[in-house]
């Protein structure tokens, strides 16, 4: 875990490690969500569709599998 301290601009750095691991340079734009009391940070590609593309595969993957699965459960219901 690395910690951080917010200014009192409510600025904060990242952390260099995070930076290189994620190649987060000048200008790149977070997305920032709360959820509880947990806030998530995520970059956005310069080109958030051609990030996406063939990342789907897995997932049409696996949401067909899931569907196969809950009509076989259906079939053996009384």
């Amino acid at each position: 875990m690395m910690q951080t301290t917010i200014s009192e601009r409510g600025q904060t750095s990242i952390p260099a490690e995070i930076r290189k691991e994620l190649n987060l340079k000048a200008k790149t734009k977070l997305a920032w969500m709360v959820d509880g009391d947990l806030i998530i940070v995520m970059p956005i590609p310069d080109d958030p569709i051609k990030a996406f593309r063939g990342k789907s595969k897995g997932l049409t993957e696996a949401l067909l599998k899931s569907r196969r699965e809950e009509r076989e459960l259906e079939r053996r219901e009384p």
